[in-house]
């Protein structure tokens, strides 16, 4: 096994400059750290993670707490979990999962045996019970999601009000006046998952603030169910023109749906979802979407997160709260509604 020392006589510097230079905990000369680089590559060194731990009260891991509930959509959730671990392993850092179903008490678990440096949480509810432990936990956290109380933490998430009225005012400026709008399963909005209502709330009101008549409704996570309740929708509300997507499983489902029903988008019915592009393009879906970001949310949360690990003097700053405002994205699925309402969006399928 190679050791620091090796790497220092290899270098020709000091065991302590060697250690220095590869730790970053003491200036050192450009040319100094890039022999030391240099020999380490070469000698194929790699840090023990546990005498780090030991020496240094850091592990470079960060603690990532999520779950995978049967009432969402997990290809959706894999996207956060990947936009947190990839900008961990750029900045040097490696990711703990934990999906344990008792959140509080893993991160009780996990904070308390120094296991990580910092933590960042996922599937934040309006009132989180993690929230309290990782107010007192002895590393810094956040969070991608808007809980209640979002004191003691650095929160990020998606401006889900201002996505809501992008949405109805996008449709409302092409003459759109009757809507439908489907939002994640009700079991999410009954656990705490306030984005939901956070976007179904302002699409509500901005629809009645704009004269536009609104059919909400709660879809569910998995095939055939949500094709099957997508094709209900589009029977008990034939003279709707545009349909709102706040729901990843019906915008995967909605293609198959529309095909069957012999229609198309936006020439029978204009579409917006809610949903990033890498989903858009994994699914091919040809809908014009409000981008969800969860990439840049994971980007922003563990950058944050790393800031306050590494200094004393960022942990002492003011906990910041970031809404990114919605982007709409075009992909040509949306435009004025049909003169006459089409017989086929009469036409009752299943899925």
């Amino acid at each position: 096994m190679v050791t620091i020392g090796d790497i220092a006589r290899a270098a020709g510097v000091s065991r302590s400059t060697a250690s220095y230079a590869l730790s970053g905990k003491r200036s050192i000369s450009e040319e100094v750290q890039e022999r030391v680089r240099d020999a380490a590559r070469e000698l194929g060194y790699t840090p023990n993670a546990g005498a780090r731990a030991l020496a240094t009260a850091e592990t470079r891991v960060i603690g990532l707490l999520a779950q995978f509930f049967e009432d969402e959509f997990a290809p959706a959730m894999l996207q956060y979990i990947r936009g947190v671990s990839d900008t961990a392993r750029a900045l040097g850092y490696d990711t703990l999962l934990v999906t344990e179903a008792d959140g509080a008490r893993a991160l009780r678990r996990i904070t308390s045996s120094r296991m990580v440096d910092g933590v960042v949480l996922l599937n934040v509810a309006q009132d989180d019970a993690r929230l309290p432990l990782l107010r007192k936990a002895p590393q810094p956290g956040t969070l991608v999601g808007l809980p209640g109380d979002c004191s003691g933490v650095d929160v990020f998430d998606l401006d889900f009000e201002a996505a809501g009225r992008l949405m109805v005012d996008h449709m409302y400026r092409l003459h759109h006046r009757e809507l439908i709008l489907v939002s994640q399963p009700a079991h999410v909005v009954e656990r705490g998952g306030a984005y939901v209502w956070r976007l179904q709330n302002a699409v509500a009101q901005q629809a009645r603030a704009r004269g536009i008549r609104l059919h909400a409704s709660f879809g569910e996570s998995q095939q055939p169910q949500v094709g099957r309740s997508l094709h209900a929708l589009l029977d008990a509300h034939p003279t709707a023109t545009g349909l709102l997507l706040g729901n990843e499983a019906a915008a995967a489902a909605l293609p198959s749906v529309l095909h069957a029903r012999g229609l198309a988008a936006p020439r029978d019915l204009s579409v917006v979802g809610r949903y990033s592009d890498e989903f858009a393009r994994t699914f091919s879906l040809p809908f014009s979407s409000i981008e969800s970001a969860p990439d840049r949310l994971g980007e922003l949360a563990v950058t944050q997160l790393v800031r306050r690990i590494v200094s004393p003097e960022n942990r002492a700053e003011p906990h910041v709260l970031r809404l990114l405002p919605p982007e709409l994205v075009d992909r040509g699925s949306t435009g004025p509604p049909p003169a006459i309402p089409s017989t086929s969006s009469v036409q009752g399928g299943t899925s």
